[in-house]
């Protein structure tokens, strides 16, 4: 079925085609040279001093979990049976690498206006048994990071963000994704740039890039630096490292193609932002109060991924209602990220606690959905939710 008015739309054009056929030219196809600069411009773009690209988001999550249960920092690593929070409402891969390593999930629900964490859940769940907090932005939202970090306060915590969903958001000036001791960045066809498949994950920490650049590409010492801090300094024979296995890795690399469409894509992010701020500005004026649902509350700068309608409490009208006059007005849509997590049959294979009720997260799963934003003016599409 073709929609009026998609998820998602292409932001290509000839600077992405020359890109490709750039790398068809070279022929090396495997990541190198252009995979390298896009990790170094998309750092300095970010204000980051280490970006380490992989070939998705979903493998960034894992990178970033792997990264903290294989650090030598004390005051980072974590361990199987470790506590973590994380929000009810998120997608499958934000959790996945968590239940993974054996890190124990406590969901904490989130607030049914801002779709990210109820601050009030969250203060109430950190005990003395938290060892990290997984956050995540929700459709573009960034958390309110100055509420969070009050809440950690002093304690050891550890902080990572899932940002899969939020490029290019800022709070107070710094961009979502950078408030953790590191960040995850997806550049699937959907979200705010695309490189086919791809993911990022940023961080400041030396330790932990010098981690994940050896768990990225199978744990061995290839791309390590001749002074690192996974082996200490290798040896000067190409022969011998170039098989050296030290880390249980994967194969998560990106390909080349990927990362010069990556610098073609960033170089148009500001911009593509900028039409999707213009477009969510619209939103808020004309759905602000509409009677059946409401929009999602922006903290910070959102980066407006799409547009969350809620249906309010007393609307009497069902989702699958809604749904069908989307459809009949030409609107593709789909649930808010994957509703309340904790519900999915999946759960059994991980271990989790469910911290006080996931009130919100059980309405946003109920009652919740989201439409597509772009990067180019949508004033019809506005006007025909308006007229719902």
């Amino acid at each position: 079925m073709t929609f009026k008015y998609p998820l998602a739309t292409s932001s290509w054009d000839q600077a992405e085609q020359d890109a490709l056929q750039r790398v068809i030219a070279s022929d090396m196809f495997s990541m190198g040279p252009e995979v390298r600069t896009y990790e170094d411009q998309f750092a300095a773009q970010f204000g980051s001093k280490y970006a380490v690209m992989v070939n998705s988001g979903s493998s960034a999550n894992l990178l970033m979990t792997a990264a903290l249960c294989f650090t030598k920092n004390p005051d980072l690593k974590l361990e199987r049976g470790d506590e973590i929070i994380v929000p009810a409402v998120s997608w499958s891969t934000t959790y996945y690498p968590l239940g993974q390593y054996g890190l124990r999930m406590k969901f904490v629900d989130i607030d049914r206006e801002t779709l990210n964490y109820d601050l009030a859940a969250l203060e109430a769940a950190i005990t003395d048994q938290t060892r990290a907090i997984m956050v995540v932005n929700l459709l573009g939202n960034p958390n309110d990071f100055d509420a969070i970090k009050a809440l950690i306060g002093d304690r050891k915590i550890v902080m990572i963000e899932d940002n899969c969903e939020s490029m290019g958001a800022t709070y107070g000036g710094k961009e979502a994704g950078t408030f953790g001791v590191m960040g995850t960045f997806s550049s699937f066809f959907s979200h705010h740039i695309s490189t086919m498949e791809g993911g990022m994950v940023v961080t400041d920490d030396e330790e932990l890039y010098h981690v994940m650049l050896s768990l990225r590409a199978h744990g061995w010492t290839r791309n390590l630096p001749k002074f690192n801090h996974v082996t200490g300094e290798k040896s000067d024979d190409p022969f011998e490292e170039s098989f050296r296995f030290v880390l249980p890795g994967y194969n998560l690399r990106p390909l080349e193609m990927s990362g010069a469409l990556g610098q073609e894509q960033l170089k148009k992010l500001p911009g593509l932002i900028e039409g999707r701020r213009a477009n969510g500005a619209l939103v808020q004026e004309k759905l602000s109060d509409h009677p059946k649902f409401m929009i999602q509350r922006e903290i910070g700068n959102s980066s407006w991924f799409g547009f969350s309608l809620v249906i309010r409490d007393g609307a009497d009208l069902p989702r699958a209602d809604l749904v069908k006059q989307l459809a009949a007005a030409g609107f593709e849509c789909r649930p808010i990220v994957a509703g309340n997590f904790a519900k999915n049959e999946v759960m059994k294979y991980f271990d989790y606690d469910i911290h006080g009720t996931l009130t919100n997260a059980d309405y946003i799963d109920a009652h919740g959905l989201f439409v597509g934003n772009h990067h180019y003016p949508i004033p019809e599409a506005v006007e025909a939710l308006a007229a719902l």
